[in-house]
């Protein structure tokens, strides 16, 4: 198991020697890279939230406007706050798991929180200071991404890179106030496309590299679900043909440390979760 410290994300254990948590996705945001994520009106949305809880999700993570680093962002925070709240309100309301608000602005995170959100899902890393305020006063838990700066350096070091980032970001929720225990952070597959490395290069870098991370004292919280550089691997440039290589991307994020795993597909991503954690116990017998 990942040697990373353990967190509670409301109350949902994650790393150490606990059962790797998945973490189902909702989309309420037509613009996401992934139509078939999409769930329009509150009846279908509730009906594919049980649906994920029933295939075995701890979780359930609501977004209402894609971070996708190559969509164009017309979504404003009012709309934004609006479409999570009530998209919060009715999985929150349906549901025994715990929810999750994926948002970098604190006017969206305050409407979910309201809503009945108790994890704050925030790709920027708490670019936002009022989002760890928030947090803190909210005793919302936090999953925390690194997330590409705008600097004329292009690191060349995928996993260096990325550590340093996610160092920040865990600096910042102690400055607000925040216990690490609270605290799971992600290494951002799929958001580093302007780098000196080729983007799917990156991924598949990070991807590799990802136990050096558990040095950060986190555990760590991955999202390859039907993303771009799996089909620059596949050739397929459907995301809903991508579920094979988003399983077999899963199952090696498991074997190198990730303790959380955020997926469109839960029922299947369940299975491959379970395979790649039985297969990471076993040590291979050494050879003489």
């Amino acid at each position: 198991m990942s040697t990373a410290g353990v967190a509670s994300l409301a109350g949902v254990p994650v790393g150490g020697e606990h059962p790797v948590v998945v973490m189902g996705v909702l989309n309420v945001s037509p613009e996401s890279f992934y139509p078939g994520s999409v769930r329009r009106g509150r009846d279908e949305l509730i009906q594919a939230a049980h649906e994920m809880v029933r295939a075995g999700a701890a979780l359930i993570d609501v977004g209402a406007r894609s971070t996708a680093p190559y969509l164009a962002d017309a979504v404003g925070e009012d709309e934004e706050g609006e479409r999570l709240g009530r998209a919060v309100e009715a999985v929150a309301s349906a549901v025994g798991v715990p929810v999750s608000a994926d948002t970098t602005r604190a006017g969206p995170a305050r409407a979910a929180l309201d809503a009945g959100a108790r994890v704050i899902n925030d790709v920027s890393g708490l670019r936002d200071p009022r989002m760890g305020a928030l947090a803190r006063a909210e005793r919302a838990s936090l999953l925390l991404m690194a997330f590409p700066e705008r600097t004329t350096t292009r690191p060349e070091d995928p996993v260096a890179a990325v550590r340093a980032l996610l160092a920040a970001a865990l600096d910042r929720a102690r400055t607000a106030g925040i216990a690490d225990e609270e605290i799971v952070l992600d290494p951002g597959i799929g958001f580093f496309r302007h780098e000196a490395v080729p983007w799917d290069e990156w991924d598949v870098r990070v991807l590799a590299g990802l136990s050096s991370l558990t040095a950060l004292g986190r555990p760590l919280a991955v999202g390859v679900s039907r993303k771009s550089f799996l089909g620059a691997i596949t050739n397929q440039t459907e995301p809903a043909r991508r579920l094979a290589g988003s399983l077999a991307a899963t199952a090696l994020a498991v074997r190198e440390g990730a303790a959380l795993i955020r997926t469109h597909d839960v029922a299947e991503t369940v299975d491959a979760v379970r395979v790649a954690e039985r297969l990471r116990r076993v040590r291979a017998p050494r050879t003489s």
